[in-house]
C-alpha cells in the first residue's frame, strides 16, 4: 500500500502537470513550465516557522512540543 506521503507527492505532481498543460493550451507558451513547479515552495515558506520545538528525555526518549511540560512523565528527569 502507498504511504499518506507517496499518495500526496504522486497527487501534486499530477494536479502541477495538469495545471502546466493546461496554461500552456491557454496561453500558448511552454514559460508556464518554468513557473507552476516554484508554486509548491511559496507555500511552504510559512509552516516551517510554526513548528514547536521539540525537547526530549535524555535518558528515556520521550518527546513533547507541549511548552508547559518542562519534565519527563516517566522518570522525572528536566527535558532538554
Amino acid at each position: 500500500m502507498v504511504s499518506s506521503r507517496t499518495a500526496t507527492a504522486l497527487t501534486g505532481l499530477a494536479t502541477s502537470l495538469a495545471v502546466s498543460l493546461l496554461l500552456w493550451w491557454y496561453f500558448e507558451t511552454l514559460l508556464v513550465f518554468l513557473v507552476v513547479p516554484v508554486v509548491p515552495f511559496l507555500f511552504r515558506a510559512g509552516t516551517e516557522r510554526e513548528r514547536p520545538p521539540v525537547r526530549e528525555c535524555p535518558e528515556c526518549g520521550f518527546r513533547t512540543t507541549e511548552a508547559a511540560v518542562e519534565y519527563c512523565p516517566r522518570d522525572g528527569r528536566r527535558l532538554r
